[in-house]
């Protein structure tokens, strides 16, 4: 073992091999600079790993590359088994659906935190500067960007950099022509919620589009992530489409989408929270449809990259619904693509959602439903089985309510 480095700002000193190394710290999710860091190598073992880690030390690996993945799926294996073996030697009244998914999320986010304390070393090149590394050369520079320092970063955010990278160059194949769309490929960009999941697709693609859209009227897609939602209402021949996203990851990925299916010229993407505004005179911009498919599950995120899937006491859930009697066009419809997930894992009730559509000024005009298709829903092992085969995604047509 070696010395402890200095951190210093959002850089770290490093001591290698008698070499003071200056490493900007990089983390995704927003884990914050160590204040405590350990140089181990392929001597330590992964039980002293993980007492290390669970001290709150990180460490940063000056071995053989890997070594340091064996490394940490060996401390995940111990980390699986420890959560195990607590929930064994539970007794006692049975926990909720609800108290059993949060008990998981912690689990889930200590996991997270313990492994992330596994770091790597990559150079200003994006080379990772040890023995028997990959060439991660251009997954980094599409996550982290050019012309950057030196940096460190933990094993697993790496891996998933590596994975999005892949997943990127394969792309998701979206077929709809069973709907008359044809069929085209999405490239989702690290950190962008990737539409593995057809079935709402199917939806966006089926439903009847609202009598007040023509070839003037705007369309607006809410937190369009890869851009998808907006690509298919393009086909199905929305003229004037207007796709929204906060995050700068999403604009860049949705307009690489546009591009690559030649559709740019029908669809504008915009940077902002929610629905746009008129440049000039801040006012609202109205449109025949507006589409939004928020995050399914109420609660907080550990991180950009999971925002996707939480929405954070439903802020996104509930900021389209109270947003859409000011933006929609008369005979105009709102589309909220949902997953009733929520309902069974005991987060959020079906009364409730009704209730925000109502205080909102809405009414449903329809609720078309599918059943999920990812293996989760036919895996009796899945340890939120019970729920996840009740499961079922809807769109609700919503519209604002005539008095």
């Amino acid at each position: 073992m070696m010395d402890p480095i200095q951190p210093d700002d959002n850089f770290l000193v490093v001591d290698r091999n008698g070499e003071q190394v200056r490493y900007e710290w990089r983390s995704e999710n927003g884990s914050p600079l160590p204040r405590k860091l350990q140089l181990i190598d392929d001597t330590c073992t992964a039980d002293h790993a993980l007492k290390l880690a669970n001290s709150g030390t990180a460490l940063l690996w000056n071995g053989d590359f890997q070594n340091a993945r064996h490394l940490l799926q060996a401390i995940a294996r111990r980390l699986d088994k420890r959560i195990k073996k607590r929930d064994d030697s539970k007794s006692g009244k049975p926990l909720t659906v609800s108290q059993r998914f949060d008990t998981f999320r912690e689990d889930q986010k200590s996991r997270a935190q313990i492994l992330g304390k596994l770091l790597i070393p990559i150079g200003s090149d994006h080379k990772i500067q040890l023995k028997r590394a990959p060439d991660i050369e251009r997954a980094s520079e599409q996550v982290y960007g050019l012309n950057i320092p030196a940096f460190i970063v933990s094993l697993r955010e790496l891996q998933g950099v590596i994975s999005a990278f892949e997943w990127r160059k394969k792309g998701v194949n979206i077929d709809l022509s069973s709907h008359g769309i044809p069929v085209f490929n999405i490239t989702p960009h690290y950190g962008v919620f990737s539409p593995i999941r057809g079935e709402y697709l199917k939806l966006v693609a089926s439903a009847p589009l609202p009598n007040s859209l023509d070839s003037k009227t705007y369309v607006f897609d809410i937190g369009t992530g890869t851009g998808v939602l907006a690509l298919i209402l393009a086909q199905r021949g929305a003229q004037r489409i207007i796709a929204t996203d906060q995050s700068p990851r999403a604009i860049a990925c949705a307009l690489n989408n546009l591009q690559d299916q030649g559709l740019h010229s029908k669809i504008r993407v915009v940077q902002t929270h929610l629905f746009p505004v008129d440049v000039q005179s801040q006012e609202p911009v109205k449109a025949a449809l507006i589409v939004c498919n928020p995050p399914w599950l109420p609660g907080p995120s550990s991180g950009a990259v999971d925002s996707a899937v939480f929405d954070p006491a439903s802020q996104m859930l509930k900021g389209f619904l109270d947003g859409l009697s000011k933006h929609l066009l008369a005979n105009g419809e709102g589309w909220l693509i949902l997953s009733d997930i929520a309902e069974h894992l005991g987060l959020r009730s079906r009364a409730q959602l009704l209730q925000w559509i109502q205080e909102a000024g809405l009414e449903v005009l329809e609720r078309m439903d599918v059943h999920p298709e990812h293996k989760k829903a036919q895996d009796p092992n899945d340890p939120f089985y019970a729920a996840r085969s009740k499961e079922i995604t809807s769109l609700w047509r919503l519209a604002v309510k005539v008095n």
